[in-house]
């Protein structure tokens, strides 16, 4: 049987510290390579001379979450925006799962890379209307048992006929997760998802997220300008600074280099 220092050094390569990297090496273990579901490979964008990002290169791994940090104005949103061609990139492009997005179509690519904006922009109507709204544009039907499970995985057991305008912050940035989370997606994409709710209605949402993506074994991409967040959130971050990234590691080391 494998000891627990020897099971640690076969973790995917994407954890893997310089010394388990070397145990692995000494005791002839490959590290097991994690599996990419995201790669950026030179993209960019600028407009009228204003360059927006530059030459970003990264990958995120199936399950994990991965914040991208920095400055007010870095181009942390932009970089998002960019990954489910929100906005068009001027150079690069982005895999999904092995396959250029400019493949695509673009309704398809931003099912499986779902986004939750700072805000919700929920549709007028019911909680469960919201949900249902993304399955009947692809011609399926999400049933009310769907609907439900959906709501208890965010803790809002019970909500499926409420109406949007009466529900607070909170409820209705968990609604846009559920929501996201009805289309399937592979990857989430989450810009400044807490940052116009109070402490408490924070937490809710984290914890909503922190769920989702265990459960569902997701990827997340997380833009946050708060380092406690990325901190309680996600294992690595990536830092931008005016548009580029000048660090790509452990949230621990990218955040307090």
């Amino acid at each position: 049987m494998l000891t627990k220092r020897v099971r640690d050094a076969r973790r995917s390569a994407a954890e893997a510290t310089s010394s388990e990297r070397s145990l692995a090496n000494t005791l002839s273990i490959p590290l097991i390579p994690a599996s990419v579901v995201l790669r950026a490979e030179h993209l960019g964008r600028t407009i009228h001379d204003k360059i927006l990002v530059r030459d970003a290169n990264f990958e995120a791994f199936k399950g994990e979450v991965l914040a991208i940090t920095g400055p007010s104005g870095s181009g942390k949103s932009s970089l998002l925006r960019l990954l489910n061609r929100l906005d068009e990139p001027t150079s690069g492009t982005v895999f999904v799962e092995g396959i250029d997005y400019r493949d695509l179509e673009p309704r398809e690519l931003r099912r499986k890379l779902g986004m939750v904006t700072q805000r919700p922009y929920l549709f007028p109507g019911t909680v469960a209307e919201n949900l249902q709204y993304g399955p009947v544009q692809r011609g399926d039907v999400l049933v009310p048992h769907a609907v439900e499970e959906l709501l208890n995985q965010v803790g809002l057991k019970g909500y499926g006929q409420r109406n949007i305008a009466n529900l607070s912050g909170g409820e209705a940035q968990r609604v846009s997760v559920a929501r996201t989370l009805a289309n399937s997606p592979l990857v989430l994409l989450l810009d400044e998802p807490t940052s116009a709710l109070d402490e408490a209605a924070k937490l809710e949402v984290e914890s909503s997220i922190q769920k989702v993506v265990r459960d569902h074994g997701l990827t997340c991409v997380l833009v946050t300008h708060d380092p406690a967040q990325a901190s309680r959130l996600a294992k690595r971050a990536l830092l931008l600074e005016s548009g580029c990234i000048v660090r790509d590691g452990l949230v621990s080391e990218v955040l307090h280099a």
